[in-house]
């Protein structure tokens, strides 16, 4: 039986989840890998005495962590950008794996700390929950070309986007009934902004199409503009609403870009709700293939660290300078930038997609013709429309419009000339139709 011994750093949800599973799968794990997983130190700002440490040595300096001897991997759980990515740059330099489910610094420093030393760094768990999105992409679909990965990524946008659906409630009452529930923050900024499913979108574009960790090249929308009355509005049209993360090679170049999307109500992604993740390769051989999962939790995070721990424990690298020598360094090469030609990356001007567009007006004949001709004018074709004759309680009325494919530097003209009409009375809301292959 191969020993392993972990350290682990902070002591977290996610941090108990991976005790208790080392506690309760431990010989389950054993059996099927034939490694023996030790939990020799763990190192949190404070201690927690309800909980099992099994047998541990407990510190309040994570560093401590790579000065002892007896820790063979340390896992980075502790979250945040300036102690993590500290502890993960001191390990690496001592020639330590890590272990980590930090997707911001990974998305933020993921060239810099995968160049760094011999020992390996894994970050499954960063992105998805238990899903096992990276092993596939570095393993299952390797002799595959990647044309697309998309998908839902994260779960609180997705838990409200559904409630908003099912129950008609307007978004800053499911935001309420989120942050009760604890799946929102109590500042929620970063999951209803988009930044969070920005970060493992940096991730899953680098691994797929062997791009930087370059968070900044992202465009970035979050939810807040989205209404109960869109959502309708979309089911109307033969769609639903998803917060999607879009990583698609086109003949033009890279699009790498988070935003809410109308997905038809038939297509794989509609169907994931709540606070499940689904994420979808479309690559040259395998086609089209569909992961879907707990996105986050305690439990689900912990099973895709203890994953890369495993892997580790049956990979050759652990205790062996010579094995991290020579495979510690181009294992973590086949996670970094410049594993594939360089891709031009298309900024957000460029990119082509149709659009839904709820546009409040005031109540009055002519006014639709009025926006069809501004449209026209910018060679925008109309594929569908919706216009209610019973005005909304400000006496407007909404007109839907679904456009043909179009770039978006055009929409973004177009709709400039829309706002600036006398019978347009608020902002315009501009959904983009998700990528179909």
């Amino acid at each position: 039986m191969n020993k392993l011994r972990i350290g682990i750093a902070g002591l977290g949800t996610v941090a108990q989840g991976v005790l208790q599973l080392v506690k309760t799968n431990g010989s389950l794990m054993s059996r099927r890998t034939g490694v023996e997983l030790i939990v020799q130190r763990i190192a949190s700002r404070s201690a927690k005495p309800g909980v099992d440490l099994l047998g541990a040595v407990f510190s309040t300096d994570v560093h401590d962590l790579v000065a002892d001897p007896d820790v063979d991997v340390i896992l980075e759980l502790i979250g945040g950008e300036g102690l993590a990515k500290d502890l993960i740059e001191s390990a690496l330099a001592a020639n330590k794996p890590v272990v980590t489910a930090n997707k911001a610094v990974i998305a933020g420093y993921g060239d810099q700390l995968l160049a760094q030393g011999n020992a390996p760094l894994r970050f499954e768990a960063a992105v998805a929950g238990a899903i096992p999105i990276i092993q596939s992409l570095n393993q299952g679909l390797a002799a595959n070309r990647i044309d697309a990965i998309y998908g839902i990524i994260n779960g609180t946008c997705n838990y409200m986007l559904t409630v908003m659906e099912e129950e008609g409630l307007a978004f800053d009452q499911v935001l309420s009934q989120a942050q009760e529930l604890g799946y929102a923050e109590a500042d929620p900024a970063f999951d209803i902004d988009g930044i969070d499913a920005a970060h493992k979108l940096t991730i899953l574009a680098a691994l797929g199409f062997g791009t930087s960790y370059d968070f900044s090249a992202l465009y970035v929308e979050g939810i807040t503009q989205i209404t109960a009355e869109d959502i309708q509005y979309a089911k109307e049209l033969g769609f639903k609403i998803k917060h999607l993360g879009i990583a698609m090679h086109t003949d033009a170049g890279l699009e790498t870009r988070v935003h809410p999307a109308l997905v038809p109500s038939t297509a794989l992604l509609a169907s994931v709700n709540g606070v499940m993740n689904a994420v979808q390769v479309v690559s040259d051989a395998a086609g089209e293939t569909l992961f879907s999962g707990p996105g986050a939790g305690g439990a689900a995070t912990a099973s895709a660290v203890l994953a890369d721990v495993l892997s580790l424990g049956t990979s050759g690298l652990i205790g062996s300078a010579r094995a991290l020598e020579s495979k510690g360094r181009s294992l973590n090469q086949a996670q970094a930038a410049g594993t594939a030609p360089a891709m031009h990356r298309l900024a957000m001007d460029d990119i082509r997609s149709a659009c839904y567009l709820r546009i409040p007006t005031v109540d009055r004949p002519g006014v639709f013709a009025q926006v069809a001709s501004a449209l026209s004018a910018h060679s925008i074709s109309i594929e569908a429309v919706i216009q209610k004759e019973q005005p909304l309680e400000d006496a407007s009325v909404s007109i839907v419009i679904l456009t043909d494919v179009v770039v978006e530097s055009v929409v973004n003209a177009a709709l400039t000339e829309l706002a600036a009409l006398d019978t347009v009375v608020g902002k315009i809301t501009r959904i983009r139709v998700a990528p179909t292959h």
